[in-house]
């Protein structure tokens, strides 16, 4: 099981229905020490701020239709045969065949394909439980638009009421072992690269809203739980409110100040996010909706964490400085052949890349730490959300001193 396709996506529009329905944004921030963090994080965005985190989709992009369809997700077979009869209208509905991917634990998955082999397939994603709580579902849209037309990305076909329909990708979504293997680690490492070149932001610098989301989780997560067991586990294992918000005015404060570029991201590459397509000696990413404008640093960090697996997390499996430099040189040299730099990389900017991955790797698991933690109150499926918080936030909490203690070269 792993994270599958979760929901996240763009915050101001978030930020400005709390506005109206509260008349402030003070009755949204939680009450932070940092005056600084409040002002960074959680003020209203000037004009300019909000196009630098819009996602600009190139005119020639195919238009996606929007279907007047709502898929049930207990029974699905109704709603996907009428998504069918407009997406494929030559397949007969007693001939298609539906196959539910269980790896998701945000989203439910479904293939819809005619014949004995499945070629020609049709994805349709039903989105989870509370999940417009948090998912910029235009945000996401935009992502997958502009993806696709720097072949980035499988192609849209449409959206629906409650979730969308878009391309089979042929290949094999990798494990933890697999992403840290030859030749697939530097597949990985050239395509991130051709992500992070690419330029969908219209003319304007952008700049990253992961203190607004995380703000935005922050003031989510829940206070307590109804079940006794699982809230004495909560008050047990989890750091405190108060903790967990003068980390979060540590972290902005800290990272800040490390100069990683500000990039069109993933955010969320971790390896059943990979399609690898070993005939074609190729890898393509999945599920966007997290993609965005980020901290390149961060992108690279989360992908570093996720060698640890998701079902059985073992967190030994982090990559250790020798694999690290490899990786990020071989990213390093895409990234400049993208951006026209020419493809020499200095020892002194694999070195910068390494001390911001490993501090921003930070940022990544009290990310999901506060991600899962809204998860364990409102998600329908099977998994233990409030484990995975527990076990992301022992992590950022372990890993911290050896991150900190790294410096930027002279």
């Amino acid at each position: 099981m792993h994270r599958g396709d979760i929901f996240f996506g763009g915050g101001w529009d978030f930020l400005r229905g709390v506005a109206a329905a509260h008349g402030s944004h003070q009755q949204y921030i939680p009450a932070v020490s940092s005056p600084v963090f409040i002002h960074c994080a959680f003020l209203p965005p000037t004009t300019a701020d909000a196009m630098a985190n819009y996602i600009h989709v190139p005119d020639e992009a195919p238009a996606v239709p929007k279907i007047d369809v709502t898929v049930d997700e207990s029974d699905y077979r109704p709603g996907a045969l009428k998504l069918i009869k407009e997406l494929r209208p030559s397949w007969k509905p007693s001939e298609v065949k539906m196959k539910f991917f269980t790896d998701g634990i945000t989203n439910k998955l479904l293939g819809c394909y005619v014949g004995a082999v499945m070629r020609d397939v049709v994805l349709v994603r039903i989105y989870g439980n509370k999940t417009e709580l948090l998912i910029d579902r235009e945000n996401e849209v935009k992502s997958f638009r502009v993806l696709h037309a720097h072949r980035c990305a499988p192609r849209l076909y449409c959206t629906f009421n409650n979730g969308l329909c878009y391309e089979f990708l042929q290949g094999t979504a990798l494990e933890p072992e697999d992403i840290r293997s030859q030749p697939v680690f530097r597949l990985i490492a050239r395509q991130l690269a051709k992500y992070h070149a690419i330029h969908a932001h219209n003319g304007w610098v952008p700049q990253s809203d992961l203190w607004l989301k995380m703000g935005k989780y922050f003031a989510l997560i829940p206070k307590y739980f109804k079940d006794p067991e699982q809230n004495a586990r909560f008050n047990m294992e989890v750091p405190s409110p108060q903790c967990l918000r003068e980390e979060l005015v540590w972290l902005q404060q800290r990272l800040s100040l490390l100069g990683s570029p500000v990039v069109l991201c993933h955010n969320d590459l971790l390896c059943k996010n990979i399609i690898y397509n070993e005939a074609a000696g190729n890898v393509k990413f999945i599920d966007y909706e997290y993609a965005g404008y980020n901290y390149q640093a961060f992108d690279i960090g989360n992908h570093f964490n996720e060698f640890a697996g998701l079902n059985e997390v073992d967190y030994s499996h982090y990559p250790g400085r020798a694999f690290q430099l490899q990786w990020l040189r071989s990213y390093l040299e895409a990234y400049k052949e993208h951006k026209g730099q020419g493809s020499e990389v200095t020892d002194r900017e694999v070195e910068v890349l390494y001390v911001q991955v490993n501090q921003f790797a930070l940022a990544s698991h009290f990310f999901w730490g506060l991600w899962a933690l809204i998860q364990a109150k409102f998600s329908t499926i099977d998994f233990d959300f409030l484990g995975y918080a527990v076990l992301r936030f022992n992590q950022y909490f372990k890993m911290k001193p050896e991150a900190t203690a790294l410096n930027l070269p002279e």
